[in-house]
């Protein structure tokens, strides 16, 4: 398995897939209905807009396994170091720790983009994410309670943070 920056023409019906079992199987985002691939055209262009990243792990015939990515995490000016993460395996590949080298990559990225804080919206129910980013040095920084309702209950939502060391020399405007 390799990392690979993953790209609409190569790799947006996987990632719809992955996004598609997650909203209809899971509380992990927090939607009802599978998104159409024209979702997709939408969604990478905005991460190429603001120069996020799209990272995949891909198998050896090219099959992607799972995904990360980043993004705004607030559009107002000051909170340009901080972004919104996002780290999805595909339900055959879970539990190979292929969630763990996807956010290990993606905070490295962070880094090297000069981000500062990232910030995970994890529902509080999937002990997996929340391991997972607890393992990291993710905090949990807020609760929202009952924030979303979705099979039949009420979910809260937990705000995951890590500080990075970057940028060295931040600066307002």
């Amino acid at each position: 398995m390799q990392f690979v920056p993953c790209t609409y023409e190569e790799h947006a019906q996987a990632i719809l897939e992955i996004f598609n079992d997650a909203i209809v199987h899971s509380t992990a985002l927090y939607d009802y209905h599978p998104r159409p691939m024209e979702s997709m055209v939408t969604w990478f262009a905005t991460k190429k807009a603001g120069n996020f990243p799209v990272i995949g792990v891909v198998d050896e015939a090219g099959q992607l396994m799972g995904f990360a990515s980043y993004g705004t995490f607030r559009p107002w000016a000051a909170y340009k170091y901080t972004v919104e993460h996002s780290v999805y395996v595909h339900k055959d590949h879970r539990g190979k720790g292929l969630g763990m080298m996807l956010m290990k990559r993606l905070i490295e990225m962070a880094e090297q983009n000069d981000v500062h804080v990232l910030v995970g919206g994890i529902d509080l129910s999937n002990a997996g994410s929340v391991r997972l980013h607890e393992k990291l040095g993710f905090e949990l920084s807020g609760t929202i309670r009952q924030v979303a309702y979705k099979f039949g209950r009420w979910l809260d939502l937990g705000f995951y943070q890590l500080v990075l060391k970057t940028p060295s020399q931040p600066v307002e405007g």
